[in-house]
């Protein structure tokens, strides 16, 4: 799977690129808030790679956040590739989170190709949306804790107030204490 190239830019156009990488050229599509970034020769870009019946295209990325927001968006139902990048082309992914927080769909109205129906489906469906910004260690180690025992089959609630009372602060170690202090209750 490509997430990824380095390369250089040797064409531009509004809505793509073309990427030269070990002598190969890629073709990505950007949002225009990529393509307004992209201004150097040899560039990062982060990559989503989507493979179907008929086509295998790469989109491309300079904000991490912006590729979570995508790959977030062609998830939902009757969101293809092509409305994720103009909802990425019209909000900056801080600029989607308030929008989606504010459940406001005259914003989304916005976007091409999104009417009144389909912005109130992507908002519902979204629900809470958020990009996951970067974490604290300890933060992310509490987060990773949390996913692992409810893996585990514990309930939400639970493993919050036992969390809450932990002292460690690697993922490891944290899990096992609260397992131990789940096997208390």
């Amino acid at each position: 799977m490509i997430v990824g190239l380095v390369g250089e830019i040797v064409k531009k156009e509004p809505t793509k690129v073309h990427m030269l990488v070990g002598g190969i050229i890629y073709e990505l599509y950007v949002s225009l808030n990529s393509a307004a970034l992209i201004d150097k020769s040899t560039t990062k870009l982060h990559a989503t790679f989507i493979v179907r019946e008929d086509s295998q295209t790469l989109y491309g990325f300079v904000d991490q956040n912006e590729k979570k927001m995508f790959d977030q968006l062609i998830k939902l139902n009757g969101v293809g590739p092509k409305v994720a990048l103009a909802i990425c082309s019209t909000f900056r992914p801080e600029e989607f989170v308030e929008v989606v927080r504010a459940k406001s769909i005259e914003s989304l109205k916005k976007v091409p190709g999104i009417g009144p129906k389909s912005a109130k489906r992507i908002l519902v469906e979204l629900g809470e949306f958020d990009l996951g910004t970067e974490e604290l260690p300890q933060s992310k180690a509490h987060h990773e804790a949390m996913q692992a025992l409810e893996s585990l089959g514990f309930k939400k609630e639970q493993i919050q107030k036992v969390l809450d009372t932990c002292e460690a602060a690697d993922t490891a170690t944290l899990v096992k204490e609260a397992l131990k202090k789940i096997q208390k209750l």
